[in-house]
């Protein structure tokens, strides 16, 4: 089945879905709350009924996971072995800021694992997919694609630059910046908005992100996808095992990106 799926296709949706985002960007929107707080846009809307109204056409025996869509209960989806993940809009209070660091997420998860990712930034039309076997790539605007290859683990290294804010560090990733210190290490922060910190660590910008923090498995899906074929891991914080998707609780655990 993976073998039918076109990565140009998902890339070239993503972009459709970016298109409605940043009509919406440059207008007075109003902004809703869900029932868990958290931020809601006609843009994530519009994004979503774009990318679940084209998966369904190109690929109509895939089901979907989004965040914008009615929940699936566990019973009918934990049996899947293949569905598309997707965040129309991850960033959205990054949207309302307006300060461009939020993305478009489309995944393709096989068995628990996501094969298949495209990370969509509008704002600067910045891209970065991945897909099992072909590698992670980036292209901003017109430009070439660049191929993302992982560097060494950031234990090897004197120098660690960390995706995180320098200025609302929570404990626990005070403490592993503390434990780096301890170590002798040199730490640098990076810090940005979405899916796009996985894909710091993907290209080589960072060397680790440790998210000790709650996520969701949309949040994550697509720039899991990039961080695996860039040769990068993304594990359990607490068991060390790979993150795993379609769990019954679709909360992510603690992670780190590496």
């Amino acid at each position: 089945m993976i073998d039918t799926i076109r990565i140009e296709d998902i890339k070239e949706i993503a972009v459709r879905a970016g298109e409605e985002i940043l009509e919406v960007y440059g207008t007075e929107f109003t902004v809703d709350v869900k029932e868990d707080t958290s931020p809601l846009t006609e843009a994530d809307r519009r994004g979503n009924t774009v990318i679940v109204e084209a998966l369904e056409k190109l690929y109509p025996e895939i089901p979907i996971i989004s965040e914008e869509t009615k929940a699936v209960d566990y019973s009918e989806r934990k049996d899947w072995e293949l569905f598309w993940l997707v965040d129309p809009l991850d960033g959205t209070k990054e949207f309302v800021k307006r300060n461009g660091e939020f993305t478009v997420n489309i995944a393709l998860v096989q068995n628990g694992t996501p094969v298949a990712g495209v990370v969509y930034q509008p704002v600067g039309e910045k891209m970065f997919w991945a897909m099992a076997g072909q590698g992670a790539w980036k292209t901003e605007g017109d430009g070439e694609p660049q191929a993302l290859t992982g560097g060494p683990h950031y234990s090897e290294k004197s120098e660690v630059t960390v995706v995180a804010s320098r200025s609302h560090l929570t404990d626990a990733v005070q403490d592993f910046v503390d434990s780096l210190k301890a170590e002798g290490k040199e730490v640098e922060f990076l810090s940005s908005g979405s899916s796009l910190k996985l894909c710091l660590v993907a290209e080589g910008s960072a060397d680790v992100y440790p998210r000790l923090g709650p996520t969701m498995e949309w949040d994550t899906g697509a720039a899991h996808a990039v961080a695996l074929e860039a040769g990068r891991k993304v594990i359990n914080h607490e068991t060390g095992e790979p993150l795993r998707y379609n769990k019954e609780n679709l909360l992510n655990p603690f992670f780190m990106v590496e």
